[in-house]
C-alpha cells in the first residue's frame, strides 16, 4: 500500500457529502477521509477493516473523465501500473453529483502502492527506469485516439507563452527576466519546434507526484486529468523539469538519466532534440507563473505550491545556460563551435576596419526564422531593426521560390523572361498613375544613383535637394548626398551640387509642434533654400526624399509637407523622388508607400515622378527597384545602353513577387497597423513613466523614441540610448540607435512580430528605462 500520503492544509469542503454519496453509490462507508495533492479535489478513503481507496471529486467544467477513463483502459491493457476504476453499485464509474452546488464528478479508484518520486531518493537506476516508464505510455499509446484529447489546459506546455500575461505578477526583477527570457525562447524555439515532431496522445503532467515508485521500481502513474494530444517529448519534457528539481541545485545529471532511460526504449528525433531544454524551462516558467497567478486568487491553497520554492530555484539556477549547454548537460548537444572571440580576430585579418559589429557583445547569429535571429548557442533574440527580413528570416515561401529557380535558371534581361514582365507589372500596378515604367537593380544605393541619372536626363540640372541628416546610400554618388555620411565622422562636406533643406522635425526642429501648419511651415524653408541655388546660378534636378527619416531619427514628415514640398521643387523645374527603400512594402501600416499617408490621413494624394525601393523588397535577397514615369524613362533613354548585370534576373524577380504574395495573403500591411498602434501606444506609456524618454514617433512599424537628459532643454542622452541598445540585447530584443545625436533608439522589425513580442518588448524596455533613471 502507499504509506503516509502527505496530506494538504486546509479543510475538506462538504465531508458529509462526501462521505454520503460513497456511502450511497459504493455501499461503502468511509471512516477517514485525508486530501492528496492535487488540482481537484483527490482524497484518501479509509474503510473499516483497512481498506484504502482514492476518491476523485472534479468540479472543473473542462473535466474529461471519459478520456481519462479510456487512457487507463489501454496502458492497463498494456501491463503499466495505473489505478483501476471501482465501479459503483449500478456499474456506473463517473457519477454525477453537486459539491456546495457546483456540478461535480466523483470516481472511486484502487490505491496504488509506494509513494511519489518526489518524497523519495533517486538513484540512476530508478531514474531510467522512470525515463523508460515514460517511454512505455507513448508506446502504449501509439496509435490510440480519442475525440476529446483535441484540448489544451493551464499546464499544456505546448502553449506556455500563454502565461506571459502573467509576468507581471512576478515581483522581483531577477526572476522576471528569467521567466521573460524563458517564454520568448519558447515562443522562438519551442512552438514553432513542436510542429515537427512526433505526436499522439499524451499524459500530459507526468510529474514527480504523479509517478509513484517503491524501491528501484515505477508502481504508479496517477492523475490523468491533464490528458490531451500533442508531441510526445512534451511528456518527457515535463518529466525532466521535475527531476531537475531534486535537490539543492539544478539536478541535471539526474534529468539526464531520466532521458537516458527514455532514449534506451525511443531515441529522439533530431527535432526533438533541438527543443527538448527549452521545453524543460518552458514547463518550469508556466508553472511559476501559475503559482503567482494563484497566489493572486488563493495564497491559502497550498496544494497550488507544491513545488514552488523548488521551481523557482531551478529557474534562477537555469537562468545563464544557453540551449546549447542545457542540450549538453543533458547529453544531447554537440561539440562547441569556435569562440566569439575567434571571430571577432578572424575578421579582423580579413575585412577592413570600419566593418562595425553590433552590439558590446557581438553576436554570432546562424540562423534565422520569423522575427527571431538565433545565435551559435541556440539563444534567440527578438529582431526589432532588421526591416531588410520584410516578411520575416527566412520565410519558407520566400526560400522555396528562391530555391525552385535558381534550380531552373537564372540569367539577365538580355534574355525575354515572363519573371521579369509580370513581376514589373505587379510593381507598377502598386503605384499611382502615371508611374508605369520599371528598372530592377540590385539594391537600395543603386536605384537611388539610378534615380539621381533619371532626374539628372529628364530635367538637364545637376543639382539635388535632399533633407538634413538623411542617407540615400553607400555608393559615391549616393554618399556625397547623405548629409548623415558626408556631415559625419570622416565625411567631406557637402559637395556644391547638393543642397540640404533643414529637417522637418516637429520635435527639436526649426518648427516645433503638432499643427496643422506645421508641415507648409518647412515646406517654405525648402522653398528658400531651392531660391537661394537658383539666386547662386544652381537648378535643381530632384529632391530625394524619405516619407519617414531613417537615419535623420525616425522622424515622420509632418502633415502636408510632402505634398508642399514636391509643389516648390516642381516649379523649380525640379522632379521628386521618393525614397521607399526604409518605409515601402506596408510597413508604414495605414498605406502601402509611405508618400500615400498624407491621403491616408486624409490630405491630397502625392504622387511623386520617381521611387525608389530596396531593402525589404527581396526579404534579403539583393534586389531595388526604380519606378518612374514613360516620359522620365524615355529621356533617360539617349542611346547609351542601361544594363544591370544581375537587375531583373529569374530569381529576383520570383523572390519579389513571393514577397509580395506574402504581404497581401497574410495582411502584413494590416498587421504593422495593428501591432504597430499597439507598439506606440505602449511606448507613449513609457514615455507618460520615464522622464528620460523625450518623444515618441512614427508609422506602423516604422517607430523610434528619443531619449533626452532633461526635457526642457533636450540635451540628448545618447550614452544612456547607448546602454538600453545593449542592456535590450542582453534580454533578448535588438534594436539600435540613430539620429545625428545618436540618442534615438529605432524600431523597424519584419512585420511578422505579433502581440506577444510587442508586450514583451515593453516590459523589458520599462524594467531597463527605469535603470537608466
Amino acid at each position: 500500500m502507499r504509506s503516509d500520503p502527505p496530506s494538504v492544509e486546509g479543510s475538506i469542503p462538504d465531508r458529509s457529502t462526501i462521505e454520503s454519496l460513497v456511502r450511497a453509490r459504493w455501499g461503502r462507508s468511509p471512516v477517514e477521509l485525508v486530501r492528496l495533492p492535487g488540482e481537484n479535489l483527490n482524497l484518501l478513503a479509509r474503510f473499516d477493516g483497512g481498506e484504502q481507496a482514492i476518491v476523485k471529486i472534479s468540479t472543473d467544467r473542462d473535466a474529461r473523465p471519459e478520456l481519462e477513463q479510456a487512457v487507463v483502459d489501454v496502458l492497463d491493457a498494456a501491463g503499466l501500473p495505473v489505478p483501476t476504476t471501482m465501479a459503483a453499485e449500478d456499474g456506473g464509474t463517473v457519477v454525477p453529483s453537486t459539491l456546495e452546488g457546483v456540478p461535480a464528478t466523483v470516481r472511486m479508484q484502487r490505491l496504488l502502492p509506494g509513494a511519489g518520486w518526489r518524497d523519495r531518493p533517486t538513484s540512476p537506476a530508478l531514474a531510467r527506469r522512470i525515463g523508460g516508464v515514460v517511454a512505455e505510455v507513448h508506446a502504449a499509446l501509439r496509435g490510440f485516439d480519442h475525440p476529446l484529447a483535441d484540448r489544451s489546459h493551464a499546464w499544456d506546455v505546448a502553449t506556455a507563452d500563454d502565461h506571459r500575461r502573467s509576468i507581471g505578477l512576478v515581483r522581483d526583477p531577477a526572476r522576471r527576466r528569467a521567466v521573460e527570457s524563458i517564454l520568448q525562447e519558447h515562443v522562438a524555439i519551442v512552438r514553432p519546434g513542436l510542429a515537427s515532431c512526433p505526436g499522439g496522445c499524451l499524459h500530459g503532467d507526468l510529474n514527480d507526484e504523479n509517478i509513484l515508485v517503491d524501491g528501484e521500481t515505477v508502481v504508479g502513474i496517477v492523475d490523468f486529468g491533464d490528458v490531451l494530444r500533442g508531441s510526445l517529448v512534451q511528456d518527457l519534457g515535463i518529466t525532466l523539469a521535475y527531476a531537475i528539481q531534486h535537490g539543492t541545485t539544478p539536478n541535471l545529471e539526474l534529468a539526464a538519466q531520466v532521458l537516458a532511460g527514455y532514449e534506451a526504449s525511443r531515441r529522439l528525433e533530431p527535432s526533438e532534440r533541438e527543443i527538448l531544454f527549452p521545453l524543460v524551462r518552458s514547463r518550469l516558467a508556466s508553472s511559476a507563473l501559475v503559482g503567482a497567478t494563484r497566489r493572486v486568487e488563493d495564497d491559502a491553497h497550498s496544494t497550488w505550491f507544491s513545488h514552488e520554492e523548488t521551481t523557482w530555484r531551478a529557474i534562477e539556477g537555469l537562468a545563464s545556460m544557453s540551449p546549447a549547454d542545457g542540450a549538453r548537460a543533458l547529453g544531447i548537444g554537440d561539440d562547441r563551435g569556435p569562440s566569439v572571440d575567434a571571430l571577432v580576430s578572424r575578421r579582423r585579418a580579413v575585412a577592413g576596419s570600419n566593418l562595425s559589429i553590433s552590439y558590446e557583445s557581438p553576436l554570432h547569429i546562424v540562423r534565422g526564422r520569423g522575427p527571431y535571429l538565433h545565435d551559435s548557442d541556440g539563444r534567440p533574440f527578438l529582431d526589432l531593426v532588421n526591416n531588410v527580413c520584410h516578411v520575416g528570416h527566412c520565410h519558407p515561401r520566400v526560400v522555396e521560390a528562391a530555391g525552385r529557380q535558381a534550380a531552373r535558371l537564372n540569367t539577365n534581361t538580355r534574355y525575354l523572361h515572363e519573371s521579369f514582365l509580370d513581376y514589373a507589372d505587379r510593381l507598377a500596378a502598386l503605384l499611382p498613375d502615371p508611374i508605369d515604367t520599371v528598372f530592377l537593380v540590385n539594391s537600395g544605393s543603386e536605384a537611388n544613383e539610378l534615380a539621381l541619372r533619371l532626374a539628372r536626363a529628364a530635367t538637364g540640372a545637376r543639382d539635388v535637394l535632399v533633407i538634413d541628416g538623411a542617407y540615400h546610400g553607400n555608393t559615391g554618388r549616393c554618399v556625397d548626398m547623405s548629409p548623415y555620411k558626408f556631415d559625419g565622422l570622416g565625411g567631406s562636406g557637402r559637395p556644391d551640387w547638393v543642397h540640404v533643406v533643414p529637417s522637418p522635425d516637429r520635435y527639436r526642429g526649426l518648427v516645433r509642434g503638432d499643427g496643422d501648419d506645421v508641415g507648409a511651415a518647412y515646406a517654405l524653408e525648402l522653398a528658400t533654400v531651392v531660391g537661394e541655388a537658383c539666386a547662386a546660378g544652381r537648378s535643381i534636378a530632384g529632391f530625394f526624399a524619405e516619407p519617414i527619416l531613417s537615419c535623420g531619427g525616425q522622424v515622420p514628415l509632418p502633415r502636408g509637407y510632402l505634398g508642399a514640398a514636391f509643389d516648390h521643387v516642381r516649379r523649380a523645374g525640379g522632379v521628386c523622388i521618393a525614397d521607399e527603400v526604409q518605409v515601402g512594402f506596408g510597413r508604414v501600416g495605414d498605406a502601402f508607400w509611405g508618400f500615400e499617408l498624407d491621403a491616408a490621413d486624409g490630405l491630397d494624394p502625392v504622387v511623386p515622378d520617381i521611387v525608389v525601393m530596396g531593402k525589404p523588397i527581396g526579404n534579403g535577397h539583393p534586389m531595388g527597384a526604380v519606378a518612374t514615369t514613360r516620359a522620365i524613362a524615355d529621356a533617360f533613354a539617349n542611346g547609351m545602353e542601361f544594363f544591370s548585370t544581375f537587375g531583373g534576373n529569374p530569381v529576383s524577380c520570383e523572390i519579389g513577387m513571393a514577397v509580395l504574395d506574402v504581404i497581401e495573403d497574410e495582411g502584413l500591411q494590416e498587421r504593422a497597423r495593428s501591432t504597430g498602434t499597439r507598439l506606440l501606444e505602449g511606448l507613449h506609456r513609457l514615455e507618460e513613466r520615464h522622464e528620460i524618454v523625450g518623444d515618441v514617433r512614427g508609422r506602423g512599424l516604422f517607430l523610434g523614441f528619443e531619449l533626452v537628459r532633461d526635457r526642457t532643454t533636450l540635451e540628448p542622452a545618447d550614452a544612456e540610448a547607448t546602454a538600453l541598445v545593449n542592456a535590450m540585447r542582453e534580454r533578448g530584443v535588438l534594436l539600435s540607435t540613430d539620429g545625428p545625436l545618436h540618442n534615438v533608439i529605432k524600431i523597424k522589425p519584419p512585420l511578422v512580430v505579433d502581440e506577444g513580442d510587442v508586450d514583451m518588448t515593453l516590459r523589458l524596455l520599462d524594467d531597463v528605462l527605469a535603470g537608466l533613471g
